[in-house]
C-alpha cells in the first residue's frame, strides 16, 4: 500500500522511512521525485499547513489530511515536540514555531531560557495519524520519551536534527546527537508511535485494500 509522508521536513521524512524501512508500506514523499511524476502528483514548492491545532494530534490531523487530499494516497503526518517541566511544559505543539531563527539558535534560545533552572527534566512527545482519503480509516498513534536537557549543545549535526543536540534520554549521559541516528531511531517518541501505527496494520485488514 502506497502512503504518502505528509512532512516537508527532510530530517522527518528520512528518519520516518529509516523506522518503517521493514513495514509493509510503500512510502512516498517529496524526496521521491521519480515516483510523484510516475502517479502525476504534484507537491507544490510552497505547499504548506496551516498548524493551529492546540494538540500534537490536532495538528497531525491536520497535516495528513491536507497531504492525503493533495495526492490522493493515504498519508501519515507526524506531530511532535519538546516539553519542559521548568518552562511548563513549554515549547510543546510550539516547538518549531516560537523562535524565529535556524535550529542551532532555536536552541541555543531554550538553553538561554534554562540557565537559571536546577531542574532540566524534559520529555520528547508526539502523536503520528493515518488518513486514508478514500475509505475514511482515521487513527491515532503515541509516543513519548522522557529525559533532561543539556547545558550546551552537544553531538554531531549530521546525527541529529532539531532540538536532538540538547536532549539526553533518561538512562544515557549523551544527546541524541551524540548517540546518533541509528540509536535514536530505536527508542525515539516518533518510533513508538509509527511501531504502534504498524502493528495497527498488521491486524486491521481494511489497510490491506488492493487499490
Amino acid at each position: 500500500m502506497q502512503v504518502f509522508i505528509a512532512s516537508s521536513n527532510l530530517g522527518k521524512i528520512r528518519e520516518i522511512k529509516a523506522i518503517l524501512k521493514k513495514s509493509a508500506f510503500e512510502f512516498v514523499s517529496i524526496l521521491d521525485k521519480e515516483i510523484l511524476e510516475e502517479l502525476k502528483i504534484v507537491v507544490p514548492e510552497d505547499f504548506d499547513v496551516v498548524e493551529d491545532g492546540e494538540t500534537f494530534r490536532e495538528n497531525a490531523f491536520l497535516k495528513a489530511k491536507a497531504y492525503a487530499n493533495l495526492t490522493g494516497l493515504a498519508a501519515i503526518a507526524d506531530d511532535s515536540g519538546l516539553e519542559v517541566e521548568a518552562l511548563g511544559g513549554f515549547p510543546s505543539v510550539n516547538s518549531n514555531r516560537w523562535f524565529e531563527g535556524s535550529p542551532t539558535e532555536r536552541n541555543l534560545a531554550l538553553l538561554d531560557l534554562l540557565k537559571d533552572k536546577a531542574n532540566r527534566r524534559a520529555r520528547f512527545c508526539g502523536v503520528v495519524c493515518f488518513f486514508d482519503p478514500k475509505t475514511g480509516v482515521e487513527k491515532f498513534f503515541e509516543g513519548e520519551i522522557r529525559g533532561e536537557i543539556a547545558k550546551e549543545l552537544r553531538g554531531d549535526k549530521a546525527e541529529g536534527f532539531g532540538y536532538d543536540p540538547i536532549f539526553i534520554p533518561e538512562g544515557y549521559k549523551q544527546t541524541f546527537a551524540e548517540l546518533g541516528a541509528t540509536f535514536k531511531n530505536n527508542i525515539s517518541h516518533r518510533r513508538q508511535a509509527l511501531f504502534k501505527l504498524s502493528q495497527y496494520v498488521l491486524q486491521d485488514k481494511r489497510l490491506e485494500r488492493s487499490e
